[in-house]
């Protein structure tokens, strides 16, 4: 019966606080003087900060400048279209960035240089003559690779990318599959 008595006083006093709070209304407080003369700041707008936006457009400038040379073109050193906002160039590097790699990454006739790989060897094949996956001579890397024959050495130390892209080059120039006549016999492209 003591349990009973506790929880019903317990009741009380929760019902009572709650009348309570009811009629409790906040003190207002008096009214902050009003300021007659007007000064209107504009918030500050931060200055952006050069030195990382420089660090920014050079990063996206060799971005630019790795997928050019994966792909055999002359580097753009600078905008065909200077920009004078520092923002807004490094905005359009990092466009030509996307668009480079884009174009890197889509190499042409991809499907004909990975047919061709299939029949010629592994990507990282090191036994002379041949190299790399599509199986390029010394002479043919010197010819259709040679910055990269300089940079990295024979082309089983290239990328499939840089292997298809020198096959590219070497088929633009006009030898088309033929430095590949069985494989690309076989896979019906002569």
């Amino acid at each position: 019966m003591r349990h009973k008595h506790t929880v019903l006083l317990a009741c009380a006093c929760a019902l009572a606080a709650l009348v309570c709070a009811a009629t409790l209304h906040a003190d207002p407080g008096t009214e902050p003087p009003v300021d007659t003369t007007t000064t209107s700041t504009l918030p500050e707008i931060p200055t952006p900060d050069l030195d990382l936006i420089e660090r920014l457009i050079d990063r996206h400038r060799h971005d630019v400048w790795h997928w050019q040379l994966v792909m055999g073109v002359p580097l753009t050193h600078a905008l065909p279209h200077p920009l004078p906002d520092p923002q807004r160039r490094a905005t359009a590097w990092y466009q030509l960035a996307l668009k480079t790699k884009s174009r890197a990454l889509h190499v042409p006739h991809r499907a004909a240089w990975l047919c061709i790989h299939r029949f010629e060897g592994s990507w990282t094949d090191p036994n002379p003559p041949y190299y790399g996956g599509l199986q390029m001579d010394l002479q043919f890397q010197r010819k259709y690779g040679g910055a990269l024959l300089r940079r990295k050495g024979t082309a089983d130390h290239w990328t499939p990318l840089e292997q298809m892209w020198t096959a590219e080059r070497a088929h633009r120039s006009g030898r088309g599959f033929y430095p590949w006549p069985n494989t690309a016999r076989y896979c019906g492209l002569i």
